[in-house]
Parts: structure tokens; sequence; C-alpha cells
């Protein structure tokens, strides 16, 4: 049996404080984002929905791009779908899967909610770190990402 790995030197310190980003940054954003129509969670759904080209998205591949079990974003879209942000439909390729399409009023309320969304990323992120800063991050964040579960 192997030992358990440990934090040495720094590196406790170091996680601690991206820890406390990854906690502290998306809740302040979060928060910007609540004086709009949309949650952090609806942003999210739309944002990804307007990333198509035909602004549909299957339910398995959907959830696997935001990272979601296919049951909360099922949930989530029915309360979306309540309020005309998106339609559902069945996927015929799928029997116990949906295709999500982004309607008018939810590209309308994404539209109205973004400039709120890139003034909170400005003010609570960008404006505190260098592009050399960001480019690094960027790098750092897709290999991480980009990891297989």
């Amino acid at each position: 049996m192997s030992a358990t790995p440990q934090l040495v030197g720094d590196e406790l310190e170091d996680w601690k404080q991206v820890r406390r980003l990854l906690t502290v940054l998306p809740a302040r954003l979060a928060r910007d984002l609540s004086t709009t129509s949309l949650s952090a969670p609806d942003y999210e759904v739309l944002s990804t929905l307007v990333e198509r080209p035909d602004h549909a998205w299957g339910l398995r591949d959907f959830a696997h791009k935001m990272q979601w079990s296919r049951s909360r974003l099922s949930h989530h879209a029915v309360r979306m779908e309540a309020r005309g942000l998106i339609t559902r439909a069945a996927d015929p390729a799928d029997a116990r899967g949906s295709i999500y399409h982004l309607t008018d009023a939810g590209r309308a309320a994404l539209r109205d909610a973004t400039p709120t969304h890139l003034t909170s990323v400005h003010d609570r992120f960008l404006d505190h770190i260098t592009r050399d800063e960001l480019a690094t991050l960027a790098q750092i964040s897709r290999r991480i990402a980009d990891l297989d579960d």
C-alpha cells in the first residue's frame, strides 16, 4: 500500500488559497448575477446552449459538457422550461433523453444578463491579474480540466 501524499512546504497554504478562490469567486459572481432575471446555473445552461450553432444539445452530451449529472440538468431544465427560457423535445437517439433548445426568451434573458456578468468577471477577477497571469492560468486550467475522470 502506498503512502498518502502530503502537502509540503508552501503547498498547503497555496492549496488553501486556490480552494478559497474556487469557493469565493463563484459565490460572488452568482451574487452579482442575482440582480438579473437569471441565477448562476441558469446563466451556465443558457451560455452553454448558445455555444452550439443550432442552440440545441442532447441531455447526455449537455450534462457531460457542464459536468452536471443528467438528473440535475433535467430537473433544472424543467424549471427553466416553465419560465420559457428553453424547450425540451424527445431525443430520437436516446429514449431516456431529451434535446434542449434555447428559446428567443432565453436568448434575450442571456443577452440582458451578460453585461452584469461581464462587469462582475472584470471587477472580481480580470482587473486583479495581468494578461500574462491570465494566459498562464488558462493554460493550467485547460490541462487540469481536460484530465479524464
